[in-house]
């Protein structure tokens, strides 16, 4: 019996870009504050707590980085990367408690609508827009290599429509008069984030219940490795991610017993690493099917003839 294990070092979040947008957007969020409760605009106050959760959730994020770099030990034996899931989880929860408080608020006013001072209004919704941009622009190459990352820039980018939303509002007051628009503007920076939220909340669940990477099949992973010559049947085939970016896998392989296991456990290694960019493998070879195979919790044994019928 073979066994076959690999793995490289995964990319972590830009903590030097984390640092500069927490900078910003911390600055920053103390005078939208202030600006919302000098005009009465609930929708800047909406801003400024969205602000809020932007300086939250970068600072997780660049705290969860620094923790995730920590090496594994006898008792986190995957080292400390799911932190940045933990984070990444942290971040959604925020983003929905501020939603719910807006439109809580939102409700009030709608029954007494404050006076609204539109140009202050609109100038610091114009300085918000531009801390945000910077921010997204600091943020972008890291998100789609980080849930962590990606939470910190999803928080950043809903405040960005958060601002322009508000100095739509702030124009439409200024020449209409309407103080009643304050109020719709900050219901919709509430109803726009969810979606989003929901999204970050699936992906970071999903994570912490090693369920299947959204982006891995696992019947094609099936197929290809009972394409290679020698591999008889896989079963007990387990993928899964510790974070947004460590992708695992372990397999039992039942070879042909005329062929080298260690050929054989060389070219899935090879084959999972090219093709699915999976390099963190656990394979046991078996000349024979051990008693998991016929677990009734793991997956069925798919062998070479369930694999060629499936072919064709």
């Amino acid at each position: 019996m073979g066994q076959g294990h690999s793995h490289v070092p995964s990319q972590g979040g830009n903590e030097k870009a984390l640092k500069i947008a927490l900078a910003l957007t911390s600055t920053f969020l103390i005078a939208e504050a202030v600006a919302g409760v000098l005009t009465q605009s609930l929708a800047l106050i909406s801003d400024a707590a969205h602000m809020l959760t932007d300086s939250a959730a970068l600072a997780i994020a660049l705290f969860a980085i620094r923790i995730g770099k920590r090496p594994a030990d006898t008792k986190r034996t995957f080292g400390y990367a799911r932190y940045e899931i933990l984070a990444a989880l942290f971040n959604a929860l925020m983003l929905f408690a501020v939603a719910v408080y807006i439109l809580v608020e939102a409700y009030k006013r709608f029954k007494s609508p404050p006076e609204i001072q539109s140009g202050a209004m609109l100038v610091v919704a114009i300085l918000g827009l531009i801390i945000n941009l910077v921010s997204m622009r600091i943020l972008m190459s890291g998100k789609d290599k980080s849930l962590n990352v990606k939470g910190a820039y999803l928080e950043v980018w809903s405040d960005m429509l958060g601002s322009i939303g508000v100095i739509a509002g702030a124009l439409i007051i200024r020449f209409t008069g309407w103080g009643w628009v304050d109020t719709v503007i900050a219901v919709a920076i509430g109803l726009w984030v969810l979606p989003r939220t929901w999204t970050l909340l699936q992906e970071s669940i999903n994570v912490l219940l090693e369920a299947t990477p959204a982006h891995v099949d696992i019947d094609d992973i099936q197929e290809s490795i009972l394409g290679i010559e020698g591999a008889q049947s896989i079963h007990d085939l387990h993928v899964w991610s510790i974070s947004n970016d460590k992708v695992s896998l372990t397999a039992h392989v039942v070879y042909d017993s005329r062929t080298s296991n260690i050929e054989v456990l060389d070219k899935i290694r090879k084959l999972l690493a090219e093709k699915f960019d999976i390099h963190h493998v656990t394979i046991q070879m078996e000349d024979t099917p051990c008693e998991q195979a016929a677990d009734e919790h793991n997956f069925s044994p798919l062998g070479k003839e369930d694999h060629d019928d499936h072919k064709h």
